[in-house]
């Protein structure tokens, strides 16, 4: 199953039976709200705390995608989840309503991938016969974090990104009907020296070509095998740089349509979302709400979501660190899909 040195080709073909995705008002209001199973109207979502607000994100799209899936919640063998919150408490919090064994991981932005690659390769492996993949994120938590409370009211750079209010979940089975997790290509950790929080995207997109190209020299695919290639939060700032990189490194990235899931949810042109959209919830509402739709329709066959994810924390910020950073990519096709 491992091919080349950082890459997992599924022979079983895990299949995704059942996904869903819940978000805020922003993205409601964003290009792609027709394709969100739920949006909320307000950002506190008549919860007493932010934190409990994504926490429900989490859980609604997690029985969205267990009733999409058509099965029962005591089917599920295992949730794997995470999210930007300190102790991923959002997921810990939504696991304990779920009352399904859990595994818990950080991947920060690139969570939805790293989730959705362990998810598949429990199935493929014979471990588990349906495995849900979640994660969440909140832009007024990731703000009280990870900068200021919004209520605070601070301007930020144009560098900046908004961080997505929305919960993306995914069910992996061994057999049924739906999208196929072909293989998945797990990022190394890739630290170029960047400070600046507020710079995330230019600080993400080394490790986003890190990781294409090792998903490339490991399975002998190249662009041209994918109709869209999707990085997951590098927006307005980080796309660009991921798409210099690459010309330079010698990948046609022309041979494909060569896209970020964090300039797709939002219109950056009339929305105030500063470079674009960032946070867990990010590649996980595109791939799940909008990217999967495509791939049923038959408009897609093939894609390759590779999120990312900067790995910082308020104390290694606070501590003068640079920002380490992450992708993860996994290809998802048609179901009459076969292998190359």
């Amino acid at each position: 199953m491992l091919r080349g040195k950082q890459s997992w080709w599924f022979e079983k073909r895990p299949v995704i039976i059942g996904e869903a995705t819940v978000v805020g008002p922003d993205e409601g209001d964003g290009p792609l709200a027709a394709d969100f199973d739920l949006v909320h109207p307000e950002l506190d979502m008549q919860q007493k705390s932010w934190e409990k607000a994504e926490r429900l994100l989490l859980e609604q799209a997690s029985e969205f995608a267990i009733q999409n899936a058509g099965i029962e919640r005591d089917q599920l063998q295992f949730f794997v989840g995470g999210d930007l919150m300190n102790q991923i408490i959002s997921n810990s919090f939504a696991a304990r309503s779920l009352g399904v064994p859990y595994i818990g991981v950080f991947g920060a932005c690139s969570t939805s991938m790293e989730s959705l690659a362990l998810a598949s390769l429990f199935v493929n492996s014979g471990s588990a016969t349906h495995v849900l993949a979640g994660t969440c994120s909140h832009n007024c938590t990731a703000e009280k974090q990870f900068r200021y409370p919004t209520e605070y009211g601070s301007q930020k750079p144009p560098t900046a990104q908004y961080t997505v209010t929305g919960s993306g979940a995914a069910v992996v089975a061994a057999e049924g009907d739906g999208p196929v997790v072909e293989c998945a290509t797990i990022g190394k950790v890739i630290d170029l020296g960047i400070t600046d929080p507020f710079n995330m995207g230019a600080a993400m997109a080394p490790a986003a070509v890190d990781t294409i190209q090792a998903h490339f020299n490991d399975t002998g695919r190249s662009p041209r095998d994918y109709d869209l290639i999707v990085t997951g939060d590098l927006a307005g700032v980080g796309h660009p740089i991921a798409k210099e990189l690459l010309m330079k490194n010698g990948v046609p990235m022309n041979e494909t349509v060569f896209g970020d899931c964090g300039l797709m949810v939002y219109d950056v042109q009339k929305q105030k979302v500063q470079a674009g959209g960032s946070g867990c919830g990010c590649s996980a509402v595109v791939t799940y709400g909008h990217l999967l739709k495509r791939i049923k329709k038959g408009e897609l066959n093939r894609i390759l979501v590779v999120a990312t994810g900067a790995l910082l924390s308020p104390l290694s910020f606070q501590q003068g660190e640079s920002i380490p950073c992450i992708a993860h990519a996994v290809a998802i096709s048609a179901g009459g899909s076969k292998h190359i």
